[in-house]
C-alpha cells in the first residue's frame, strides 16, 4: 500500500504524535454530552489560553491541558484511498439515496478501529461522521464511491470531485498562530469553560475540513 510522503512521516513518527491523533480519532465519534467541537481561526495563544474566532463569529476561549498535542492536515487525493484504509468521512444524505461525502480523513494504520462507527456530526445540519475501514473504492468520471465497513455494517459513500481529502501530520505549538484555522474537540466544564488536550491546525494552506 502506498501513502503520500507526509502520511508515511506520521506513520513512523513520534509516539506522542500518535497519542494525539488517537485522541482526535476518538473525538471524531459520538463523544460525551459535554463535548463542544470548536471550528474557527486562532486569534492568539498565550500560555495555555487559546483564543479562537469561531465559524459562528463568536470569541471562544479554550484552556489547553498540560501536555496538549497538535496535529496538522496535509492534502491527499481520491487515489490515496485504498481498500483496508481506516478513514473518517463526514457525509450528508443525498436526495437520490445514499450518502455524499463532505470531507475524507485518511487515518494512520496504527489507529485502525479507533472510534469505529457512524455518528451524528455537526459539520452541517444532518451530517454524519463515519469511522470505518474501506472495503473497496470504485472510481468513475463523476468522482468515486467507497464502501466502508464498521461493526459488521456496510455503508456506501460517494465522494464528489472537489471533496476535501486529507491525512494527518505532526504539528507543533508554533503552528497554532494567529490566523491559523483550527478544529478543537473541547470539553465543557461545570463552570461552562472549555478545555482541550488536542487539536488539529491548518498548515501550508491546507485547513481542517472536519
Amino acid at each position: 500500500m502506498q501513502f503520500p510522503k507526509t502520511f508515511k512521516l506520521l506513520a513512523v513518527g513520534a509516539t506522542s504524535v500518535l497519542i494525539a491523533v488517537s485522541a482526535l480519532t476518538t473525538a471524531l465519534a459520538a463523544g460525551p454530552a459535554d463535548q463542544v467541537r470548536v471550528r474557527g481561526t486562532v486569534v492568539s495563544l498565550t500560555g495555555d489560553r487559546l483564543q479562537v474566532n469561531s465559524r459562528e463569529g463568536k470569541a471562544v476561549t479554550i484552556t489547553l491541558k498540560a501536555g496538549w498535542k497538535a496535529s496538522a492536515v496535509a492534502k491527499a487525493s481520491i487515489s490515496d484511498i485504498k481498500p483496508g484504509d481506516f478513514v473518517g468521512i463526514a457525509s450528508l444524505p443525498k436526495s437520490e439515496g445514499g450518502d455524499g461525502a463532505l470531507e475524507v480523513l485518511i487515518l494512520p494504520p496504527q489507529l485502525k478501529g479507533m472510534g469505529e462507527g457512524s455518528y451524528g456530526w455537526d459539520l452541517k445540519p444532518n451530517s454524519t461522521m463515519t469511522n470505518a475501514t474501506v472495503a473497496d473504492a470504485v472510481k468513475s468520471v463523476n468522482g468515486s464511491t467507497v464502501t466502508v465497513n464498521y461493526h459488521g455494517k456496510e455503508k456506501k459513500i460517494s465522494i464528489p470531485e472537489g471533496t476535501p481529502i486529507v491525512t494527518l501530520i505532526p504539528a507543533t505549538p508554533e503552528d497554532v498562530k494567529p490566523g491559523a484555522v483550527v478544529f478543537v474537540p473541547s470539553e465543557k466544564g461545570p463552570d461552562a469553560g472549555l478545555s482541550a488536550g488536542q487539536l488539529i491546525v491548518g498548515k501550508d494552506g491546507v485547513v481542517p475540513p472536519m
